[in-house]
């Protein structure tokens, strides 16, 4: 009797606690039918705990993992905890939530396994406020922190509705053509056609039929009209990428488009109407091209009307992270996995990597690791191998530092991580010029 008791007074003490945490708290028993319902989880669910108890759990969560990779099942069969996996489970009321689980096997003082326990977060809040930054963050498909990306956001709808011609200036991956397409979308023209050429991409005689058109019979092959782009986008907006590799025939024919609002046909005897808008592309510096001779001056001042740079992520690396969960979302999606996040060390790894390749290039890495990636988490080994010997090498670095240097570098990098690589904040908080900051960080490599 005493040990009835005492037992007795134990499970009701423990029951007391488990309904005391904020987060939801429920055993199974081997069947996955639930023995113990705590009182957030019937808040975060909706669900009194009198019509849960006894249920499949999987009856009351709903959640989009139970059919296939129940984490209470997996625990079961492997012996391994979960911890922190990210899934969506349908409240009482209908509404999908996000919540944040964790199990781990219950077992007898035989060792025998008798049951389950599972913990959960409701993530409704921080999912939201995920969702409040990528909206300040974003601007159409575009996404960025970087303060000048977000100058150039505000500028924009100007931008698009002055009707000028753009050119848009940066290396390669920097995102030329989703502000081109962002420019078009906000303008007048944004019911017409958007039309992208790559004039680096064609050799020189398929380029000038490809924009001007020609008419049956300009050349041997010419069985019937063709019409080009600058016919196929009337009304809207003609996108040219990679404008410095034209030709100075091709350019002078591009001047009369930009000066006369026409264009003539290969083969045609009369000029057509052009009405479009232009934004032009460039990963060169035009105006340095045109003190070398190899771009027209009078073309590069009729492009050059609103000028817009695109830094490199290189120096947009307070963006990198955001970058990283947007594309997270967007291959989870796409391969239908349930990647929840990265690892710090290969975030670090990330943040510190040049990136000849920018954006793009970061998204080819993401989608490289959710190919290696079996777990939830995308850790240093699921990134492309090039990533283990920039790992080393960094390692190799830190180790070459004194231990007042290493203390040093982990301070400004974990001020920069604070502030989200945001280089002022980071001065102000550990209490140097932003030129110091700036010079210490080139010391360290955490440019």
């Amino acid at each position: 009797m005493a040990t009835y008791q005492k037992e007795f007074i134990s499970t009701a003490h423990a029951n007391t606690i488990l309904n005391s945490v904020a987060d939801g708290v429920f055993t199974v028993d081997r069947d996955l039918r639930i023995t113990f319902f705590n009182q957030a989880a019937e808040r975060i669910t909706g669900i009194p705990r009198k019509d849960a108890m006894g249920q499949f759990c999987f009856e009351v969560f709903q959640a989009n993992v139970c059919e296939k990779t129940c984490s209470l099942k997996c625990s079961f069969e492997t012996g391994k905890e979960a911890v922190n996996r990210h899934v969506n489970i349908l409240r009482a009321d209908g509404k999908e939530i996000p919540i944040s689980i964790s199990t781990a096997v219950l077992k007898d003082e035989k060792g025998d396994t008798i049951g389950g326990v599972e913990t959960f977060r409701d993530l409704s809040i921080i999912e939201e406020l995920k969702q409040e930054i990528k909206r300040s963050y974003t601007f159409k498909d575009i996404i960025s922190k970087n303060y000048q990306i977000l100058k150039i956001f505000d500028i924009l709808p100007n931008i698009a509705t002055s009707g000028s011609t753009v050119l848009i200036q940066g290396s390669s991956g920097t995102g030329k053509e989703l502000f081109a397409r962002a420019i078009h979308n906000l303008s007048p023209r944004k019911k017409e056609p958007f039309l992208a050429v790559s004039c680096g991409a064609l050799p020189e005689s398929l380029l000038e039929s490809e924009l001007f058109g020609y008419v049956k019979g300009a050349f041997t092959d010419a069985k019937k009209d063709k019409l080009g782009r600058f016919s196929l986008a009337q009304g809207g907006t003609i996108f040219l990428d990679e404008v410095d590799s034209l030709s100075q025939a091709t350019q002078m024919k591009l001047l009369r488009v930009l000066q006369e609002k026409e264009f003539e046909p290969l083969g045609a005897v009369a000029p057509v109407k052009a009405d479009v808008r232009f934004i032009a592309a460039t990963r060169e510096n035009l105006s340095t091209l045109v003190e070398k001779g190899t771009f027209r001056d009078d073309l590069y001042f009729r492009l050059n009307v609103v000028l817009l740079k695109l830094p490199p992520l290189s120096q947009r690396r307070e963006e990198i992270p955001l970058l990283i969960d947007h594309f997270i979302v967007k291959f989870n999606l796409k391969m239908s996995r349930n990647v929840s996040g990265i690892s710090n060390n290969a975030l670090r790894v990330l943040i510190q990597y040049e990136f000849p390749g920018n954006v793009r290039q970061l998204e080819n890495i993401i989608e490289h690791a959710f190919v290696m990636c079996q777990s939830e988490i995308i850790n240093i080994n699921h990134l492309p191998p090039e990533f283990y010997h920039f790992q080393r090498s960094s390692i190799k670095t830190s180790l070459e530092q004194t231990p007042l240097q290493q203390a040093e570098r982990q301070t400004i990098l974990q001020s920069l991580e604070k502030h989200n690589w945001n280089k002022s904040e980071t001065a102000k908080e550990i209490g140097v010029h932003r030129t110091t900051l700036w010079r210490k960080m080139k010391k360290y490599g955490l440019n």
